[in-house]
């Protein structure tokens, strides 16, 4: 089977999909590495360095003439959909909770979409596989980097001829993956950090980093199955809101975590939160997207100061402005799961296998992941369940999903969310 590496061309991506470790690891199962010219010098890996690993370097018709499974960090772009052929799998972060119309056009055309971010995460044996979690840690740590370089003084406390500098007050919003990781990287900057949760068994995650865990009165325990944060009532987010406002207002540096799959994002910081804060105060919204943000007035990509002199940050996937640790990281989950996926040097497919009926999307020409398929109101419906391949039984799986439930489970911090920034 041959599994190729193509050069991102999203605006300001920079990860690869396959660094050259994992290409040892990958030829015993029968996988045998395309990289298309140029795909890792984002991350400063050059052809050479895949040549020498073992990988065949090739044009970009080549590639997609040639491969079997097509490995990318983020959802393909039209141009690329169009030169997919009927019967090629393509591998990577695909987002159909947020696009599931690009899953029926892969659908159309014949292609197995695979998505990394449909892994089921409550299963232990899926950690190895799990490009959410390892993204957001690398987003959580570069948004604390993000907020200390626009922030207007010190984050540590300094004590100097000059005077002594108080140490930054930083408050981070949800305290999954991402937030974990901005309050441990704010903590070693020097800032006296709190962090926030709707699930009270966070506050020992939190204390454990040295932060100040901050309860709310007026929202009681908001913590779902599998340690997953339930989404809050209507009436629960406005007593979040008008309570945070408060905490808000007495700190320097806020980052939100706060990211639900497919969906809006909930508001965490409102309008009179940020009228309340002092002047050259921070926010670093990581759930800012086109649909909107944790933040009154953020967007993606951009950086906007109020009239009240309060910089937003729209935090716009953060994990590619680190790239080569983005991409180690990214690379042994996708090799993980390629290695799952494949048996006797070929894809083997079987929606029936827990981990393959959360992360495969399209298979056979129709939309099989039963969240997509409900996205797309039935024009997509899943059909029966595939069949197995011969050979010995699968061990068995953990059932994936329980009663009608469609979505991601989510994780993190705030109203049911996935804290993941990207």
């Amino acid at each position: 089977m041959k599994a190729a590496v193509v050069k991102e061309t999203a605006p300001g991506e920079r990860r690869v999909a396959l660094v050259p470790d994992a290409i040892a690891r990958l030829r015993p199962a029968g996988i045998d590495v395309l990289v298309e010219s140029g795909a890792g010098e984002g991350a400063w890996l050059a052809d050479a360095v895949y040549a020498d690993a073992g990988a065949a370097i090739v044009s970009s018709a080549e590639l997609y003439r040639t491969a079997d499974v097509i490995l990318t960090v983020t959802k393909p772009s039209a141009a690329m959909v169009g030169q997919l052929k009927k019967g090629q799998a393509i591998v990577g972060m695909l987002a159909p909770l947020s696009d599931p119309e690009l899953a029926a056009a892969l659908a159309a055309r014949g292609v197995i979409a695979i998505s990394l971010d449909g892994l089921p995460r409550t299963l232990s044996r899926t950690q190895p596989m799990d490009a959410l979690s390892s993204q957001s840690n690398v987003a959580g740590y570069k948004a604390a980097l993000v907020a200390a370089a626009a922030f207007g003084r010190f984050f540590p406390m300094l004590i100097t001829a000059a005077g002594t500098a108080r140490p930054a007050k930083v408050l981070v919003l949800g305290t999954g993956v991402a937030g974990l990781q901005a309050i441990g990287t704010a903590r070693r900057l020097g800032a006296v950090v709190s962090g926030y949760d709707v699930r009270p068994t966070s506050k020992t995650e939190v204390e454990s980093l040295g932060a100040t865990f901050v309860e709310l009165t007026s929202v009681g325990d908001a913590a779902g199955e599998g340690g997953y944060a339930r989404e809050l009532t209507a009436g629960e987010r406005q007593a979040q809101q008008d309570e945070l406002a408060g905490h808000i207002a007495r700190h320097d540096v806020v980052i939100t975590t706060a990211q639900v799959p497919g969906r809006r994002p909930p508001l965490l910081v409102t309008e009179d939160a940020i009228k309340a804060m002092m002047p050259g105060s921070v926010i670093v919204d990581m759930g800012a997207s086109a649909l909107g943000g944790n933040v009154t007035g953020s967007r993606p990509g951009e950086t906007i100061v109020t009239g009240n002199w309060i910089t937003i940050i729209g935090a716009d996937n953060l994990p590619a402005t680190v790239p080569t640790a983005a991409s180690n990281a990214y690379s042994r989950n996708i090799a993980a799961l390629l290695l799952h996926l494949t048996s006797d040097g070929a894809l083997a497919i079987d929606t029936g296998d827990a981990i393959q009926a959360g992360v495969v999307i399209t298979y056979g020409g129709r939309v099989v992941h039963e969240g997509v398929a409900g996205l797309l109101g039935g024009r997509a419906a899943p059909g029966p369940p595939v069949e197995p391949p011969p050979g010995p039984s699968a061990e068995p799986q953990e059932d994936l999903f329980t009663g009608s439930q469609a979505e991601l489970p989510p994780t993190g911090g705030g109203a049911g969310v996935d804290d993941t920034s990207n």
